[in-house]
């Protein structure tokens, strides 16, 4: 057994929804009020593909108030849902029609306040995703401004522009979107003639917001408002690197960086230093709730940006809580890398009295056991096993490190990438614009896989459930939630565990990270009074960096020594 079980009996898996028993929460603790965002574990919760209560072959809101007690037992300290508002799904919820409701697909709003009451019930935070940066072609104020005349008031929340050339038949500049394709789509005016251009940054069915007109910024606070009412715990800000454009909108001189990327690039479309403005404002916001009641309300961006110290800006005092680090995320498995992308994390993003949120997967991402698995050493003897081994190593350094950090639905469970999904049933957005597989994220959104042997996996109810959303491959009957709760060397025990030694361990908490000597390939740190981590990022085994055995090891470790794409904490002395 890897490490010491946290309960000597696994909770049991029900067939019916994939759900696990309930918990006694009777005396589950009451949620503390300040600062809790700062070294919590969020679950990341894709509502489309975590669980379907309704036997329509789609994730929903009554389907996670089911999975609750299975996050509660994972020691999770939130979750984080994204988009359930009314939307036609071109890009599954992040083109959003009303901001204010929910989708029929998902439930209704009493759905939502009986999840969130659930949640806080068992001791479950719970973040909403809001989407800044565009809307879908079907919010009323898009329907406005096409049936407005051209330099009319309601295109002034938009940023429409006329076209180049003889006849305006060229776009306003030379921008491509992130999703393929030019940034910009002529209309048809109302007299049915061509007519000005519009821009979305990803795609035509996503048109980007103009922030400098007062009615947006106006709308987005009310929009806050309303979820705080309804006793969310924050959110989670889509592109909150975005929002602003250069006000002149001038050509790029690498207009297809984004595209070639699928990550924002253009330093004319994003990062522009007007957006800070807006976090100042709605984290005013949040201290006015925190104020109310004393428990803090928190703001976590997606913000991808060249370097730790432009990242450092969007997490200062008085703007976001959180900003997801993803430079984790994209480094390369090498020792080196990883000691680089930490060590300047902490001098940047921690110096400004922030911490740092860690991610290894979420939404977006080709799934860390499937990324991991190349490059593979030449020496390396156990290549099937390569991508779940450095896999598990990585999450327990994540989980070693001060801060917070995000956890993707399925990454306990060890899921890898679903990469053969036939083109007929993608629908990823980058896929129907360019044709091109690359980067397409259908893989890791697959329906997750609860109990059984055979698709729907748990994963949907009723007598004659439809299939989900995405076919599920025969494979997952190996990564189901029932196999995993029973098997102590799951990667669902392993996060379980790691889970509960950082809620246990003072050492885990706040303070520095001190690196110690270690071979090449091996990045070793104390943490506290006596608590050292190592990662052995080679292919053969090196002398461990501690004495006895370790309180935690993402693989077997033989007295002594730390395997290869092995991580392993001990406890050397009693803080």
């Amino acid at each position: 057994m890897i490490g010491a079980p946290v309960e000597n009996n696994p909770p049991r898996a029900t067939a019916r929804l994939g759900a696990v028993d309930t918990p006694n929460t009777e005396n589950t603790p009451a949620l503390p009020p300040h600062r809790w965002w700062r070294d919590a574990v969020i679950y990341q919760i894709y509502i489309r593909s975590f669980l379907d209560s309704t036997g329509d072959g789609i994730g929903d809101l009554a389907g996670v108030a089911a999975g609750l007690p299975y996050l509660k037992r994972l020691g999770v300290d939130g979750i984080w849902l994204t988009p359930f508002y009314p939307s036609p799904q071109h890009d599954h919820g992040y083109d959003v029609a009303d901001y204010c409701d929910v989708d029929p697909v998902y439930g209704d709003l009493a759905a939502f306040d009986r999840l969130i009451a659930d949640a806080h019930r068992l001791g479950l935070r719970c973040l909403v995703d809001i989407v800044p940066n565009h809307c879908s072609l079907q919010h009323p104020w898009f329907q406005q401004a096409l049936a407005d005349a051209p330099g009319g008031a309601a295109r002034g929340r938009f940023h429409f522009a006329p076209g180049r050339g003889t006849d305006g038949e060229l776009p306003p500049n030379n921008w491509r979107a992130m999703f393929g394709g030019p940034a910009w789509t002529r209309v048809v005016e109302p007299d049915g003639t061509p007519g000005e251009w519009y821009l979305h940054m990803f795609t035509p069915e996503q048109p980007d917001l103009n922030w400098r007109h007062p009615d947006v910024a106006q709308h987005f606070e009310r929009v806050l408002r309303f979820w705080l009412d309804r006793g969310v715990d924050g959110f989670r800000i889509d592109v909150a690197a975005g929002l602003y454009k250069h006000p002149d909108l001038p050509d790029s001189e690498d207009p297809g960086a984004d595209e070639r990327s699928r990550d924002s690039v253009n330093p004319l479309a994003w990062n522009q230093p007007e957006v800070h403005q807006v976090w100042r404002s709605w984290r005013a916001i949040c201290e006015q709730y925190t104020a109310r009641d004393g428990r803090e309300r928190l703001l976590v961006g997606e913000v991808s940006v060249p370097t730790a110290a432009e990242h450092a800006r969007y997490v200062r005092p008085d703007e976001l809580h959180q900003a997801f680090f993803f430079h984790l995320l994209t480094a390369p498995w090498d020792a080196e890398a990883f000691q680089q992308v930490i060590s300047d994390a902490l001098r940047d993003i921690a110096g400004t009295g922030s911490t740092i949120t860690w991610v290894l997967n979420n939404h977006d991402q080709i799934r860390s056991v499937t990324r991991y698995a190349a490059p593979a050493p030449a020496d390396s003897t156990d290549l099937s096993g390569l991508g779940p081994a450095r896999a598990r190593a990585a999450a327990l350094l994540m989980l070693a490190l001060p801060g917070a950090a995000y956890v993707y639905q399925g990454e306990e469970l060890g899921l890898p990438e679903v990469d053969d999904l036939p083109d007929e049933v993608l629908t990823d957005p980058i896929f129907r614009r360019t044709g091109s597989r690359a980067k397409v994220r259908d893989g890791c959104r697959v329906p997750l896989p609860w109990s059984g042997h055979a698709s729907p996996f748990g994963f949907t109810a009723g007598d004659a459930p439809a299939r989900p959303w995405l076919p599920q491959p025969d494979w997952f009957a190996d990564h189901t939630t029932e196999r995993a709760l029973v098997d102590t060397t799951s990667f669902w025990h392993l996060y379980r565990d790691a889970l509960h030694l950082r809620h246990s361990l003072p050492q885990l908490g706040e303070g520095p990270v001190r690196w110690l000597d270690s071979p090449p390939q091996v990045l070793a740190f104390e943490r506290g009074e006596g608590l050292v981590c190592a990662v052995n990022f080679g292919a053969q085994p090196v002398p461990a960096p501690a004495g006895g055995t370790p309180l935690l090891a993402s693989r077997p470790c033989p007295p002594g020594s730390l395997p290869g794409n092995t991580a392993a904490w001990w406890v050397t002395a009693t803080p």
